[in-house]
């Protein structure tokens, strides 16, 4: 996460960033960082509302655990970079959603390093884009040698309610050990028309019916977050301006 020289799309992980909102941020300060102990346990949640570039750096202990829950649904252009480093037996949990319409330029950016042996990381994102807005994850995994029985997943999804709406992802393994379960999985799509033609013929509006499977769509990244129920209510406020 260099925080001295600014990026241009020709980083590969700046390459579906809004520039002119970076270089206006730019120079960035030093990224949080956060230190799990060994046995430890984090639970913590992040809402960028305003518009702002957040950089976490994070190492979890071993056999430590820490989770993020994460909704980006703010500004003109909002990015949360997140790099964690795993060590031995260590477990990290990754549940984030970002909402956005209009001209919004949203991201989340992660890099988890399995450092160690016997590290577990699972990574849920889902997307909901409207009007033109541009929607980016970018999650790479890197599993180190000797890092053997590595666990790891990521889930990523995304919902496009126009079509000029834009979703980027590119979820990344690198593996230098041969006794791992890693995957990955990504889906970009539209609101299902046979279940919001079943929710009108029950009479309900269709602006309702969208925002009830939108809800739906989003919110078990939530599950188990140390605010969960106010993750939920913004969400469902955001997802009501879209529809």
């Amino acid at each position: 996460m260099s925080t001295t020289v600014l990026p241009t799309r020709r980083d590969e992980n700046w390459r579906y960033s809004n520039i002119e909102a970076v270089a206006a941020a730019w120079p960035l300060g030093a990224p949080e960082k956060i230190l799990v102990p060994a046995g430890g346990d984090l639970r913590r949640t992040i809402v960028q509302d305003e518009g702002a570039i957040h950089q976490i750096e994070m190492s979890v202990g071993k056999g430590a655990t820490a989770s993020l829950h994460i909704l980006n649904i703010g500004g003109s252009y909002g990015r949360i970079e997140i790099a964690v480093t795993l060590c031995e037996g260590a477990d990290f949990r990754l549940g984030a959603a970002q909402i956005g319409g209009g001209e919004q330029n949203l991201e989340i950016v992660t890099t988890i390093i399995h450092a160690e042996a016997g590290a577990t990381s699972r990574q849920m994102v889902r997307s909901v884009l409207g009007g033109t807005a541009s929607g980016t994850y970018l999650g790479k995994v890197a599993v180190a040698r000797g890092a053997q029985q590595t666990d790891s997943e990521q889930d990523v999804k995304a919902m496009l309610l126009d079509r000029s709406a834009t979703a980027n992802a590119k979820p990344e393994l690198e593996i230098f050990a041969d006794d791992v379960k890693c995957a990955h999985g990504c889906a970009i799509g539209q609101l299902d028309g046979d279940a919001l033609f079943y929710l009108s013929s029950r009479g309900m509006p269709s602006a309702e019916a969208k925002k009830l499977l939108l809800q739906a769509f989003v919110s078990g990244v939530f599950d188990g977050a140390a605010e969960e129920a106010r993750l939920q209510d913004l969400a469902l406020a955001k997802l009501g301006e879209l529809v």
